[in-house]
């Protein structure tokens, strides 16, 4: 897929009214409210279109195939005269059903290195990094989820300072499950267990749930499995002392970690858009596809997911396999999410949300070409399921929905110790990594500082570079330690798969 290119340089004039992506596109997007009667990129409006919304630059015919990004977004589902506001009472999806997919061109050139910042983190024994040094409670059932926020506040207050944090992940699951479906959550809470920002864990349990203690524990790697605690509430006298001593062992063991200069190629992200707009692929999700290039181009890793929202966009993933077994796993993938919206009787095209089309989103089509430009063009290494980690350079595609908790949440257990998560409308919840949040545009940037991390739409005022080196330097200072805005405001979750019956 071709990359957006707003411009490369600062601009000293006005930004345009709207703005056609790539020469073969029949709409342009609004950058600020048009009103009727106004002359905009060549044609002559004959409706108001709203910010991030599309206008049609060609009279199209009702059928006709309307461009976006240079790839098709839908189908006209009623006649569009030139300068016409294009939106869902007139444009609709193509997307039906599986398809069969084949090897396109290979992998596609990578973007050259550019200088990356180096940044202050912390080296774990199996040779990855972590962006913090934290003590992680995961509950392996719900019943417990409130015992172990109890018990992470204690911590909290008796080791302020000592290491970055205590924290408890609280969730409904682990009782009452069967199957694939408990076998989801067990992987989901292994994965969280392996994660290198966690310096230390407690598995807590009750001690009667579907998801007992020891299989969870067998499901973590065994090189990290000598930082996991076990605890079962309904063996232990006192629950809460219990957990305490094991804590204040986890806590002492972490203390005496210490940052150190690390390569920025020592990170591994997750790539991740919620509440996406019309600027959010013009903006936001390009920024993250440079920095993606460039992070997997330097030996770092990147991890794609949301597999709903690549729908009608999947060929450009496919296209950048490295092999065919790899591009084997990314076709069933695709095709299996497919299937498990068409086996509940639901149409694969069920998206976007009302946030989505609020902004400017219309197809299913336009959300996923948008979207899949988080991952640039690097190649795609490798396919991995839910719960597993990202283990090669290069970009890895997870195995995981397009909800904003359950995919950051599937992102963190892959092993991600920053995820970069681009909104349009805005979000304020974090999750377990430090959540980075970059705005698509400047309204929400402004109107939410105590939600938002970055600006993206740095990049129509001053140039790509410039915005490149300013999210370089804010992802390396917050690796380093600084908080982020969900941190500073405790904003920490996660959200679980569940996808089985419940007994």
């Amino acid at each position: 897929m071709t990359p957006v290119t707003i411009n490369d340089g600062p601009m000293s004039h006005k930004l345009p009214a709207a703005l056609q992506i790539h020469p073969a596109d029949t709409v342009a997007v609004a950058l600020r409210p048009l009103e009727a009667g106004e002359a905009v990129a060549g044609v002559q409006l004959s409706t108001p279109v709203p910010q991030g919304h599309k206008l049609a630059l060609v009279d199209l015919p009702a059928g006709s195939v309307v461009m976006k990004y240079g790839q098709p977004i839908g189908r006209a589902s009623a006649a569009i005269a030139a300068g016409e506001h294009v939106h869902s009472h007139n444009l609709a999806t193509a997307l039906a059903g599986e398809l069969v997919y084949r090897p396109g061109a290979g992998v596609a050139a990578v973007a050259a290195t550019s200088d990356l910042p180096t940044w202050q983190g912390y080296c774990r024994a199996d040779g990855r990094a972590a962006t913090r040094n934290e003590i992680w409670i995961l509950p392996s059932v719900g019943c417990v989820g409130i015992t172990a926020e109890e018990v992470a506040r204690a911590a909290r207050e008796r080791h302020a300072g000592r290491i970055d944090g205590v924290h408890a992940f609280a969730h409904p699951h682990g009782c009452s499950q069967l199957g694939d479906d408990l076998d989801g959550t067990r992987a989901l809470l292994a994965g969280l267990a392996t994660n290198p920002n966690a310096a230390g864990v407690l598995l807590l349990g009750l001690g009667c749930e579907s998801n007992q203690l020891d299989a969870l524990l067998e499901a973590v790697p065994p090189a990290a499995r000598g930082k996991v605690r076990l605890l079962s509430s309904q063996s232990a006298g006192d629950e809460l002392a219990a957990a305490a001593t094991l804590i204040d062992e986890l806590v002492n063991a972490a203390a005496t970690a210490r940052r150190e200069p690390l390569p920025f190629s020592a990170l591994t992200i997750g790539l991740k858009c919620g509440g996406s707009d019309g600027f959010s692929g013009l903006t936001a999700n390009p920024l993250l596809g440079r920095l993606a290039d460039s992070l997997c181009s330097a030996g770092g890793r990147a991890i794609l997911t949301e597999i709903p929202e690549i729908f009608g966009a999947e060929q450009a993933l496919l296209d950048r396999a490295v092999s065919a077994e790899v591009f084997d796993a990314a076709a069933g993938l695709v095709n299996r999410f497919k299937r498990y919206y068409l086996d509940q009787g639901l149409p694969v095209s069920e998206n976007p949300s009302p946030g989505n089309l609020a902004g400017g989103i219309t197809t299913l089509e336009e959300k996923s070409l948008g979207a899949v430009q988080k991952g640039g063009n690097a190649p795609l290494v490798d396919v991995i399921g839910y719960g597993e980690q990202a283990q090669r350079a290069g970009l890895t595609l997870l195995e995981a929905p397009g909800n904003d908790a359950v995919s950051s949440t599937a992102l963190a257990a892959a092993g991600a110790t920053l995820v970069l998560f681009t909104t349009g409308r805005g979000t304020p919840l974090g999750f377990p990594v430090p959540t980075v949040k970059v705005a698509s545009n400047q309204g929400l940037a402004e109107g939410k500082p105590h939600w938002i991390d970055f600006d993206a739409s740095l990049a129509l005022r001053d140039g790509l570079a410039a915005a490149d080196l300013a999210f370089a330097e804010q992802l390396a200072a917050i690796a380093s330690g600084t908080p982020t805005a969900a941190e500073r405001a405790g904003q920490r979750a996660i959200a679980i798969w569940k996808r089985g019956v419940t007994l």
